[in-house]
């Protein structure tokens, strides 16, 4: 009996340890090339290049990088400081509202 229950009780750990977690964060919209250096002003025109050549937009929180699962919401805040509403599960950022 103690088996099962030590059992479910890491079951229901590991669940809670993958599921994403809900939020509001605010960052910059850096590129994949530079990651969290571009956690600053001025580095818009840096992240928009990297994007044309073919990086992906990410967005970082402080030395955190986090993918972006739809890049299209974040087109034109490129190098920006953004507040985004959404969730996080594991690296990747789902977002349901952006602002700058």
């Amino acid at each position: 009996m103690k088996k099962y229950l030590l059992l479910s009780v890491l079951v229901c750990s590991m669940a809670l340890a993958f599921a994403g977690d809900k939020g509001t964060w605010t960052g910059y919209i850096s590129d994949s090339h530079c990651g969290a250096k571009g956690n600053k002003e001025g580095h818009a025109d840096c992240a928009a290049k990297c994007i044309k050549d073919g990086a992906l937009p990410v967005f970082v929180v402080g030395d955190k990088v986090y993918t972006i699962t739809d890049t299209k919401k974040v087109s034109k805040f490129i190098g920006q400081k953004v507040t985004i509403t959404g969730t996080i599960t594991g690296e990747a950022l789902e977002i349901e509202k952006i602002s700058k």
